[in-house]
C-alpha cells in the first residue's frame, strides 16, 4: 500500500483531545499516512528521526524530517527492518538498529498463535551512520538481539537492550561501540531505556517473571526470539544500574518512558485505564512512583513521547484521526 504525505500541516482542534488541552497547545499533525513510531528530536530541535512503514516499504525503515514534517527522507538502507533511531549530540550522526546484514528482506512476522508477542530478531545490530544515511560503523556484533539504543548527549553514553548475556538486559557503551557494560541482571525483559538529561538516572520498561509458570513461558518465547509486551512496569535506577526501583505496579503494559526536562517526573504510555487492550494514553508520574496523572484521553493508541531539547515542545505518535486500523501519525505540540 502506498501512502501520500500532505505538504500542508493540519491543526487539530484542541477540544477533540480532552484532557490533553491542560498540557498541550498549538498541536500539529506532521505525518499523514503510514505506520509511524518512535520520533525523537535532533539536538537543535529542528529535525526528527523516526521509523515508518510507508511508500513501498514492507517493514520499518528510518526517516529524518524537519520538525514541521517537511523534507522527509529515508536514512536507513531500505533493507531488512529497523528500529529505534536516535541523534548523536553533534546533530550530524545517528544510531539505529537494523537486520539488513542478516538479509535484505523483512524478517518473518512474529507468530501470533502464541498470543500478542513481539519479535526480538537475532539479526538486529546497532549501527552508527551520518545523517545522510551513510553507515560508518557497526557498534554491536553479538549472536542475538541488539537494539533499542538511546543516547545521553551530555555523557555521550549509549544505552540499549542486548541478548549478549543470554537474556534481554540493558547495556551501555561508548559512541564508538567500546566499553560495553551490562547494567541489569534480573531475569526477564529490560528495554526501552532512556537517560535523564544530566545523565545521572535511567528509566525503562521491564517484565520480570515472578512465578515458575511465568518464567517458563518467558524462556520458551525467548527461545523462539519472542517476548510478550502486555505486562510491563517502569523502573528507575542510577545510570550504572544501581539502586534500581520499580515505580509502577499496574499489572498492565506501561512503556516508552521519558524524563521531564527537570528529571522530576516520567512521561510515559500505558493501557492502565483499559488493561490488556491496545488503547494507550499518556501519563506522568513522579520519579518515585507517586502523583500519577493521566495526560491524554484520545481513545486509541498514543505513545512514544519525548520533550524537545529546550523543553518547550513534545513529540508523540497517535492513531487519532487515522484512516485505518494501523495508521499512526507523528504529532508535535507546545507543552504547557
Amino acid at each position: 500500500m502506498r501512502y501520500l504525505l500532505r505538504s500542508i500541516l493540519i491543526l487539530i482542534p484542541l477540544l477533540c483531545f480532552g484532557q490533553a488541552a491542560k498540557h498541550f497547545s498549538n498541536l500539529k499533525q506532521i505525518t499523514h499516512g503510514g505506520q509511524n513510531a518512535e520520533a525523537y528530536w535532533s539536538p537543535d530541535g529542528k529535525r526528527l528521526i523516526f521509523q515508518s512503514t510507508r511508500d513501498t516499504s514492507e517493514c520499518d525503515q528510518q526517516y529524518i524530517m524537519n520538525a514541521d514534517g517537511s523534507d522527509m527522507h529515508m536514512v536507513s538502507t531500505g533493507k531488512g527492518v529497523t528500529t529505534c533511531g536516535y541523534f548523536l549530540a553533534d546533530g550530524k550522526h545517528i544510531v539505529y538498529a537494523s537486520t539488513h546484514q542478516a538479509g535484505p528482506s523483512c524478517p518473518a512476522r512474529p507468530d501470533r498463535s502464541k498470543g500478542y508477542v513481539w519479535a526480538v530478531y537475532p539479526g538486529f545490530d546497532i549501527y552508527l551512520a551520518d545523517d545522510k544515511g551513510k553507515i560508518e560503523k557497526k557498534l554491536t556484533d553479538t549472536a542475538g538481539y541488539d537494539a533499542e539504543a538511546t543516547i545521553n548527549w551530555k555523557t555521550n553514553k549509549i544505552i540499549y537492550t542486548s541478548m549478549a548475556s543470554g537474556d534481554l538486559d540493558l547495556w551501555t557503551m561508548n559512541l564508538d561501540g567500546s566499553g560495553k557494560k551490562q547494567i541489569t541482571k534480573t531475569e526477564g525483559y529490560d528495554g526501552g531505556a532512556v537517560f535523564s538529561r544530566d545523565g545521572s538516572k535511567i528509566v525503562w520498561r521491564a517484565f520480570h517473571p515472578d512465578t515458575p509458570d511465568k518464567t517458563k513461558t518467558y524462556r520458551d518465547l525467548l527461545k523462539d526470539n519472542l517476548t510478550t509486551p502486555m505486562k510491563m512496569e517502569l523502573w528507575v535506577a542510577n545510570s550504572d544500574g544501581s539502586n534500581a526501583k520499580q515505580i509502577t505496579n499496574y499489572g498492565c503494559a506501561s512503556f516508552a518512558p521519558t524524563f521531564t526536562p527537570d528529571g522530576k517526573k516520567i512521561l510515559f504510555s500505558s493501557n492502565k485505564q483499559k488493561c490488556d487492550s491496545r488503547d494507550f494514553e499518556l501519563y506522568t508520574v513522579n520519579a518515585d512512583g507517586t502523583g500519577l496523572e493521566q495526560i491524554t484521553s484520545y481513545g486509541g493508541f498514543t505513545s512514544f513521547p519525548e520533550f524537545s531539547p529546550d523543553g518547550k515542545k513534545i513529540v508523540f505518535v497517535s492513531s487519532y484521526q487515522g484512516k485505518g486500523d494501523y495508521e499512526f501519525n507523528v504529532f508535535t505540540a507546545d507543552w504547557k
